[in-house]
Protein backbone atom coordinates (compact mmCIF):
# COMPACT_ATOMS: atom_id res chain seq x y z
CA UNK A 1 0.00 0.00 0.00
CA UNK A 2 1.32 3.16 -0.83
CA UNK A 3 1.76 5.97 1.79
CA UNK A 4 2.64 9.65 1.21
CA UNK A 5 5.36 11.58 3.27
CA UNK A 6 5.81 14.90 4.49
CA UNK A 7 7.28 16.61 1.80
CA UNK A 8 4.99 15.50 -1.16
CA UNK A 9 7.10 12.04 -1.26
CA UNK A 10 5.60 8.57 -1.09
CA UNK A 11 6.49 5.44 -0.53
CA UNK A 12 5.64 2.01 -1.06
CA UNK A 13 5.29 -1.10 1.58
CA UNK A 14 7.08 -4.08 0.24
CA UNK A 15 7.38 -6.82 2.97
CA UNK A 16 7.21 -4.96 5.89
CA UNK A 17 9.83 -2.23 4.18
CA UNK A 18 9.30 1.14 3.27
CA UNK A 19 10.64 2.23 -0.33
CA UNK A 20 11.36 5.86 -1.20
CA UNK A 21 10.30 7.04 -4.36
CA UNK A 22 11.66 9.56 -5.95
CA UNK A 23 9.94 13.10 -6.62
CA UNK A 24 8.06 13.89 -9.95
CA UNK A 25 10.61 15.62 -12.48
CA UNK A 26 9.58 19.45 -12.48
CA UNK A 27 7.28 20.16 -15.78
CA UNK A 28 9.36 21.53 -18.61
CA UNK A 29 7.87 24.81 -18.28
CA UNK A 30 9.47 25.32 -14.92
CA UNK A 31 12.11 24.43 -16.33
CA UNK A 32 12.61 27.01 -18.82
CA UNK A 33 11.41 29.88 -16.49
CA UNK A 34 14.38 28.80 -14.20
CA UNK A 35 16.58 28.93 -17.63
CA UNK A 36 15.19 32.51 -18.08
CA UNK A 37 15.94 33.25 -14.86
CA UNK A 38 19.75 32.70 -14.77
CA UNK A 39 19.79 34.30 -18.16
CA UNK A 40 18.43 37.57 -16.90
CA UNK A 41 20.59 37.72 -14.19
CA UNK A 42 23.66 37.52 -16.11
CA UNK A 43 22.32 40.23 -18.39
CA UNK A 44 21.65 42.48 -15.79
CA UNK A 45 25.41 41.86 -13.81
CA UNK A 46 26.82 42.72 -17.41
CA UNK A 47 24.57 45.41 -17.59
CA UNK A 48 25.65 47.08 -14.17
CA UNK A 49 29.05 46.45 -14.75
CA UNK A 50 29.02 48.07 -18.20
CA UNK A 51 26.98 51.48 -16.18
CA UNK A 52 29.86 51.29 -13.54
CA UNK A 53 32.43 51.06 -16.23
CA UNK A 54 30.84 54.17 -17.91
CA UNK A 55 30.98 55.82 -15.16
CA UNK A 56 34.32 55.27 -14.02
CA UNK A 57 35.34 56.25 -17.90
CA UNK A 58 33.65 59.77 -17.30
CA UNK A 59 34.17 61.49 -13.91
CA UNK A 60 33.32 64.78 -15.21
CA UNK A 61 29.30 64.04 -16.14
CA UNK A 62 27.11 65.46 -13.57
CA UNK A 63 24.51 63.85 -11.30
CA UNK A 64 20.52 64.76 -12.20
CA UNK A 65 19.53 67.72 -10.54
CA UNK A 66 23.08 69.06 -9.80
CA UNK A 67 22.73 71.76 -12.11
CA UNK A 68 24.83 72.94 -15.50
CA UNK A 69 28.39 73.44 -15.16
CA UNK A 70 28.68 77.18 -15.50
CA UNK A 71 27.01 76.99 -11.94
CA UNK A 72 29.90 75.27 -10.45
CA UNK A 73 32.50 77.71 -9.20
CA UNK A 74 35.60 77.76 -11.49
CA UNK A 75 38.93 76.39 -10.21
CA UNK A 76 41.48 78.09 -8.27
CA UNK A 77 44.32 78.66 -10.08
CA UNK A 78 47.06 76.45 -9.16
CA UNK A 79 51.03 76.35 -10.22
CA UNK A 80 51.99 74.98 -13.25
CA UNK A 81 54.03 71.52 -13.30
CA UNK A 82 56.97 73.30 -14.02
CA UNK A 83 57.20 76.10 -11.26
CA UNK A 84 55.36 78.86 -13.52
CA UNK A 85 53.06 80.77 -12.01
CA UNK A 86 49.74 81.04 -13.58
CA UNK A 87 48.86 83.88 -16.08
CA UNK A 88 46.10 85.42 -16.84
CA UNK A 89 45.54 86.92 -20.32
CA UNK A 90 44.33 90.09 -21.44
CA UNK A 91 42.86 90.89 -24.29
CA UNK A 92 44.59 94.52 -26.04
CA UNK A 93 41.86 96.29 -27.91
CA UNK A 94 42.60 96.53 -31.51
CA UNK A 95 43.59 100.01 -32.94
CA UNK A 96 41.99 99.41 -36.56
CA UNK A 97 39.16 97.82 -37.97
CA UNK A 98 41.17 95.38 -39.95
CA UNK A 99 42.85 94.43 -36.57
CA UNK A 100 39.79 94.07 -35.14
CA UNK A 101 38.53 91.47 -38.02
CA UNK A 102 42.09 90.01 -37.39
CA UNK A 103 40.95 89.08 -33.85
CA UNK A 104 37.50 87.89 -35.00
CA UNK A 105 39.09 86.34 -37.34
CA UNK A 106 41.69 84.17 -34.40
CA UNK A 107 39.01 84.12 -32.26
CA UNK A 108 36.45 81.60 -34.06
CA UNK A 109 37.29 78.19 -32.66
CA UNK A 110 35.41 74.95 -33.81
CA UNK A 111 33.96 73.02 -31.01
CA UNK A 112 36.89 70.59 -31.34
CA UNK A 113 39.09 73.02 -30.19
CA UNK A 114 37.44 74.00 -26.84
CA UNK A 115 38.88 72.31 -23.89
CA UNK A 116 36.74 68.87 -22.48
CA UNK A 117 34.84 69.22 -19.32
CA UNK A 118 35.14 65.40 -19.47
CA UNK A 119 36.16 62.39 -21.53
CA UNK A 120 34.62 61.85 -24.35
CA UNK A 121 31.98 59.10 -24.08
CA UNK A 122 33.19 55.51 -25.32
CA UNK A 123 31.15 53.55 -28.24
CA UNK A 124 28.49 50.93 -27.06
CA UNK A 125 30.76 48.62 -27.12
CA UNK A 126 33.52 50.04 -26.06
CA UNK A 127 31.83 50.79 -23.26
CA UNK A 128 31.18 47.19 -22.03
CA UNK A 129 35.00 46.63 -21.32
CA UNK A 130 35.82 50.46 -19.96
CA UNK A 131 35.70 49.12 -16.05
CA UNK A 132 38.70 47.20 -17.42
CA UNK A 133 42.41 48.57 -17.56
CA UNK A 134 43.26 51.84 -16.48
CA UNK A 135 43.68 55.69 -16.91
CA UNK A 136 47.35 56.14 -18.57
CA UNK A 137 49.32 59.20 -20.30
CA UNK A 138 49.28 59.45 -23.69
CA UNK A 139 52.17 57.62 -25.73
CA UNK A 140 51.67 59.09 -28.85
CA UNK A 141 50.13 62.60 -29.65
CA UNK A 142 49.05 63.94 -32.84
CA UNK A 143 50.08 67.95 -32.33
CA UNK A 144 49.71 69.35 -35.58
CA UNK A 145 48.74 71.37 -37.63
CA UNK A 146 45.08 73.14 -38.19
CA UNK A 147 43.26 72.38 -40.88
CA UNK A 148 45.52 69.79 -42.33
CA UNK A 149 43.53 66.28 -41.64
CA UNK A 150 43.90 65.86 -37.60
CA UNK A 151 40.46 64.89 -37.08
CA UNK A 152 40.21 62.71 -40.19
CA UNK A 153 43.34 60.75 -38.70
CA UNK A 154 42.42 60.45 -35.56
CA UNK A 155 38.68 59.38 -36.99
CA UNK A 156 40.47 56.49 -38.96
CA UNK A 157 42.69 55.41 -36.50
CA UNK A 158 40.09 55.02 -33.86
CA UNK A 159 39.01 52.02 -36.14
CA UNK A 160 42.46 49.54 -34.64
CA UNK A 161 41.75 47.81 -31.81
CA UNK A 162 45.12 48.97 -30.19
CA UNK A 163 44.38 52.65 -30.39
CA UNK A 164 42.18 54.18 -27.58
CA UNK A 165 42.21 57.51 -27.57
CA UNK A 166 40.07 60.86 -26.66
CA UNK A 167 37.52 62.47 -28.57
CA UNK A 168 37.70 66.13 -27.75
CA UNK A 169 40.69 68.15 -28.09
CA UNK A 170 42.58 68.51 -24.12
CA UNK A 171 44.46 71.70 -25.06
CA UNK A 172 46.41 70.57 -22.02
CA UNK A 173 49.79 71.78 -23.09
CA UNK A 174 49.04 75.37 -24.66
CA UNK A 175 46.11 76.30 -22.20
CA UNK A 176 45.29 73.99 -19.25
CA UNK A 177 48.50 73.12 -18.13
CA UNK A 178 48.19 74.47 -14.73
CA UNK A 179 45.71 71.86 -13.97
CA UNK A 180 48.34 69.13 -13.69
CA UNK A 181 49.37 65.58 -15.47
CA UNK A 182 46.41 64.35 -12.55
CA UNK A 183 43.72 66.19 -14.61
CA UNK A 184 45.21 65.66 -18.11
CA UNK A 185 45.50 61.42 -17.09
CA UNK A 186 42.16 61.62 -16.10
CA UNK A 187 40.74 62.80 -19.46
CA UNK A 188 42.26 59.36 -21.24
CA UNK A 189 39.84 56.39 -21.67
CA UNK A 190 41.02 53.04 -20.09
CA UNK A 191 44.00 50.81 -21.65
CA UNK A 192 44.30 47.66 -21.71
CA UNK A 193 48.38 45.71 -21.84
CA UNK A 194 49.50 46.45 -25.47
CA UNK A 195 47.02 49.57 -25.98
CA UNK A 196 47.92 52.76 -27.02
CA UNK A 197 46.87 56.00 -25.53
CA UNK A 198 46.50 59.19 -27.90
CA UNK A 199 45.34 62.29 -27.89
CA UNK A 200 44.88 65.15 -30.89
CA UNK A 201 45.06 69.54 -29.87
CA UNK A 202 46.42 70.84 -33.59
CA UNK A 203 47.33 74.35 -31.76
CA UNK A 204 50.41 72.45 -29.48
CA UNK A 205 52.61 72.30 -32.83
CA UNK A 206 53.04 76.44 -32.92
CA UNK A 207 52.50 76.72 -29.16
CA UNK A 208 56.18 77.56 -27.99
CA UNK A 209 55.99 76.10 -24.54
CA UNK A 210 54.44 72.92 -25.82
CA UNK A 211 57.44 71.24 -26.82
CA UNK A 212 59.22 71.25 -23.14
CA UNK A 213 56.27 70.35 -21.41
CA UNK A 214 55.41 67.35 -23.13
CA UNK A 215 59.08 66.16 -22.87
CA UNK A 216 58.76 66.89 -19.63
CA UNK A 217 56.39 64.40 -18.98
CA UNK A 218 57.51 62.04 -21.43
CA UNK A 219 61.03 62.34 -23.32
CA UNK A 220 59.50 58.45 -25.40
CA UNK A 221 56.05 60.46 -26.33
CA UNK A 222 55.41 60.02 -30.39
CA UNK A 223 54.74 63.06 -31.76
CA UNK A 224 52.67 62.76 -35.27
CA UNK A 225 52.35 66.16 -37.22
CA UNK A 226 49.59 65.93 -40.11
CA UNK A 227 50.61 68.51 -42.68
CA UNK A 228 49.17 70.21 -45.69
CA UNK A 229 50.19 72.97 -48.60
CA UNK A 230 50.05 76.01 -46.41
CA UNK A 231 48.40 77.95 -48.84
CA UNK A 232 45.41 75.83 -49.13
CA UNK A 233 45.70 75.23 -45.43
CA UNK A 234 45.55 78.61 -44.86
CA UNK A 235 42.38 79.16 -47.27
CA UNK A 236 40.80 76.58 -44.93
CA UNK A 237 41.32 78.25 -41.73
CA UNK A 238 39.67 81.37 -43.10
CA UNK A 239 36.88 79.65 -44.39
CA UNK A 240 36.26 78.08 -40.93
CA UNK A 241 35.94 81.15 -39.29
CA UNK A 242 33.94 82.91 -42.13
CA UNK A 243 31.72 80.54 -41.66
CA UNK A 244 31.12 81.44 -37.88
CA UNK A 245 31.53 85.57 -38.48
CA UNK A 246 30.24 85.86 -41.92
CA UNK A 247 31.64 89.51 -41.33
CA UNK A 248 34.98 89.67 -40.85
CA UNK A 249 37.68 91.16 -43.67
CA UNK A 250 38.27 89.18 -46.40
CA UNK A 251 40.99 87.58 -47.17
CA UNK A 252 42.98 89.17 -49.76
CA UNK A 253 42.83 92.44 -46.40
CA UNK A 254 44.13 90.23 -43.73
CA UNK A 255 46.52 88.78 -45.79
CA UNK A 256 48.96 91.27 -46.78
CA UNK A 257 49.89 94.21 -44.26
CA UNK A 258 50.35 96.24 -47.72
CA UNK A 259 48.66 95.66 -50.68
CA UNK A 260 50.62 97.43 -52.85
CA UNK A 261 54.04 96.43 -52.08
CA UNK A 262 53.27 92.96 -51.54
CA UNK A 263 54.25 92.39 -47.88
CA UNK A 264 52.56 89.62 -45.85
CA UNK A 265 51.36 89.78 -42.83
CA UNK A 266 52.84 87.16 -40.70
CA UNK A 267 50.91 88.06 -37.98
CA UNK A 268 47.68 86.37 -39.12
CA UNK A 269 47.69 82.76 -37.45
CA UNK A 270 46.42 81.66 -40.46
CA UNK A 271 49.46 82.55 -42.26
CA UNK A 272 51.61 82.02 -39.69
CA UNK A 273 50.45 78.46 -38.99
CA UNK A 274 52.16 77.18 -42.70
CA UNK A 275 55.44 78.28 -41.94
CA UNK A 276 56.35 74.53 -40.88
CA UNK A 277 60.42 74.76 -40.77
CA UNK A 278 60.37 77.84 -37.70
CA UNK A 279 58.00 76.01 -35.53
CA UNK A 280 59.86 72.31 -36.53
CA UNK A 281 62.82 74.27 -35.04
CA UNK A 282 61.56 74.60 -31.42
CA UNK A 283 60.61 70.49 -31.42
CA UNK A 284 64.02 69.61 -32.58
CA UNK A 285 65.37 71.01 -29.40
CA UNK A 286 63.71 68.83 -27.44
CA UNK A 287 62.64 65.56 -29.58
CA UNK A 288 64.88 63.52 -32.30
CA UNK A 289 63.56 63.70 -35.55
CA UNK A 290 62.80 59.74 -35.53
CA UNK A 291 60.40 60.26 -32.64
CA UNK A 292 58.46 62.61 -35.15
CA UNK A 293 55.96 61.40 -38.48
CA UNK A 294 55.09 63.87 -40.76
CA UNK A 295 51.34 62.31 -42.50
CA UNK A 296 51.00 64.09 -46.11
CA UNK A 297 47.24 65.88 -45.65
CA UNK A 298 46.75 65.50 -49.53
CA UNK A 299 48.12 61.31 -48.99
CA UNK A 300 45.32 60.88 -46.38
CA UNK A 301 42.56 62.11 -48.86
CA UNK A 302 44.08 59.98 -52.13
CA UNK A 303 45.33 57.20 -50.00
CA UNK A 304 44.28 56.76 -46.48
CA UNK A 305 45.29 53.25 -46.19
CA UNK A 306 48.83 54.26 -47.63
CA UNK A 307 49.61 56.48 -45.10
CA UNK A 308 47.68 54.58 -42.21
CA UNK A 309 50.19 51.88 -42.98
CA UNK A 310 52.71 54.62 -41.97
CA UNK A 311 51.08 55.93 -39.26
CA UNK A 312 50.52 52.09 -37.85
CA UNK A 313 54.65 51.33 -38.15
CA UNK A 314 55.59 54.25 -36.61
CA UNK A 315 53.61 53.20 -33.42
CA UNK A 316 54.53 49.98 -33.76
CA UNK A 317 51.17 48.71 -34.55
CA UNK A 318 50.08 45.50 -36.60
CA UNK A 319 49.17 47.00 -39.89
CA UNK A 320 45.30 46.22 -39.37
CA UNK A 321 43.73 49.42 -41.09
CA UNK A 322 43.60 48.69 -44.95
CA UNK A 323 41.86 49.65 -48.09
CA UNK A 324 38.98 47.60 -47.46
CA UNK A 325 37.91 50.18 -43.96
CA UNK A 326 37.54 53.32 -47.03
CA UNK A 327 35.38 54.17 -49.00
CA UNK A 328 35.35 57.27 -51.57
CA UNK A 329 32.39 59.95 -50.74
CA UNK A 330 31.98 61.85 -53.82
CA UNK A 331 29.55 64.12 -52.51
CA UNK A 332 31.96 65.54 -49.94
CA UNK A 333 35.24 64.66 -51.88
CA UNK A 334 36.54 63.04 -48.46
CA UNK A 335 37.50 59.27 -48.22
CA UNK A 336 35.17 57.63 -45.33
CA UNK A 337 34.94 54.57 -43.07
CA UNK A 338 33.04 51.41 -44.21
CA UNK A 339 32.57 50.93 -40.13
CA UNK A 340 33.54 53.61 -37.86
CA UNK A 341 34.69 52.43 -34.00
CA UNK A 342 32.28 51.01 -32.22
CA UNK A 343 29.34 50.66 -35.14
CA UNK A 344 28.44 48.67 -38.12
CA UNK A 345 27.25 51.49 -39.98
CA UNK A 346 29.59 53.63 -42.20
CA UNK A 347 31.01 56.88 -41.07
CA UNK A 348 32.21 60.46 -42.55
CA UNK A 349 33.33 63.11 -40.80
CA UNK A 350 30.78 65.85 -40.12
CA UNK A 351 29.71 68.60 -42.16
CA UNK A 352 31.96 71.15 -40.92
CA UNK A 353 34.56 69.02 -42.48
CA UNK A 354 34.69 69.59 -46.68
CA UNK A 355 33.65 73.37 -46.88
CA UNK A 356 34.12 75.08 -50.42
CA UNK A 357 36.17 77.53 -50.29
CA UNK A 358 35.77 80.94 -51.14
CA UNK A 359 37.50 82.32 -54.97
CA UNK A 360 40.47 83.74 -53.69
CA UNK A 361 42.19 86.38 -55.74
CA UNK A 362 44.67 84.33 -57.98
CA UNK A 363 47.44 86.85 -57.98
CA UNK A 364 47.10 86.83 -54.03
CA UNK A 365 47.66 83.19 -54.17
CA UNK A 366 50.46 83.50 -56.45
CA UNK A 367 51.99 85.91 -53.76
CA UNK A 368 51.37 83.15 -50.87
CA UNK A 369 53.04 80.50 -52.88
CA UNK A 370 56.47 82.45 -53.03
CA UNK A 371 56.78 83.49 -49.95
CA UNK A 372 56.28 80.14 -48.33
CA UNK A 373 58.31 78.65 -51.11
CA UNK A 374 61.55 78.97 -48.97
CA UNK A 375 60.21 77.49 -45.97
CA UNK A 376 58.82 74.64 -47.32
CA UNK A 377 62.15 73.47 -48.75
CA UNK A 378 63.57 74.57 -45.42
CA UNK A 379 60.97 72.34 -44.18
CA UNK A 380 61.59 69.33 -47.11
CA UNK A 381 65.35 69.05 -45.74
CA UNK A 382 64.45 68.97 -42.44
CA UNK A 383 61.76 65.92 -42.59
CA UNK A 384 63.69 64.01 -45.23
CA UNK A 385 60.49 64.18 -47.13
CA UNK A 386 59.43 66.33 -50.42
CA UNK A 387 55.71 67.47 -50.03
CA UNK A 388 55.15 68.76 -53.22
CA UNK A 389 53.59 71.78 -52.58
CA UNK A 390 55.89 74.04 -54.84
Amino acid sequence: MGQRLSGGRSCLDVAGRLILQPPPPPPPVRRKLALLFAMLCVWLYMFLYSCAGSCAAAPGLLLLGSGSRASHPSPVLATAPDGTPPRLQFRVPPATPLAAGKEMAEGAASPEERSPAAPDSPSPISSFFSGSGSKQLPQAIIIGVKKGGTRALLEFLRVHPDVRAVGAEPHFFDRSYDKGLAWYRDLMPRTLEGQITMEKTPSYFVTREAPARISAMSKHTKLIVVVRDPVTRAISDYTQTLSKRPDIPTFESLTFKNRTTGLIDTSWSAIQIGIYAKHLEHWLRHFPIRQMLFVSGERLISDPAGELGRVQDFLGLKRIITDKHFYFNKTKGFPCLKKAEGSSRPHCLGKTKGRTHPDIDREVVRRLREFYRPFNLKFYQMTGHDFGWD
